[in-house]
């Protein structure tokens, strides 16, 4: 597939699968005689790997830390649990703080009429 493809088929634009290929996100994509990069089978779960992990808020440099372990191979396993794991931490704690505002948010809707209105003319 070529770049175009593949920032279609995984919603990034080409400038993003560049960056992740140049720092080292993902593995360098083998190009054609012209240069052009040809993502393979294995190039794509990268980029769906890094997608995700993207997705669920790791920050860059932590999946930088994550695939430079990754190369050093099985001695890192459980170093990239660990990593894993305090992100998983991290996600649930960003996903409760968003429940509780969408609760607030609820409960601001339901009681608009009644409650937030009034409180709305104080702060005018």
């Amino acid at each position: 597939m070529t770049i175009g493809e593949v920032g279609e088929k995984y919603g990034l634009t080409i400038d993003t699968l560049r960056y992740y290929e140049r720092i080292g996100l993902i593995p360098p994509v083998t190009r054609s005689r012209g240069g052009i990069r040809n993502y393979g089978e294995t190039d794509c779960r990268w980029v769906e790997f890094i997608k995700c992990m993207r997705s669920a808020g790791i920050p860059v440099e932590v999946l930088i830390e994550y695939v430079s372990l990754f190369e050093h191979g099985e001695t890192t396993q459980e170093t990239r649990k660990r990593i894993l794991r305090e992100q998983r931490e991290l996600l649930a704690a960003r996903i409760a703080e968003l429940q509780k505002t969408a609760e607030l948010l609820d409960y601001k809707i339901a009681n608009y009429d009644t409650i937030l209105v009034e409180y709305e003319k104080k702060l005018q």
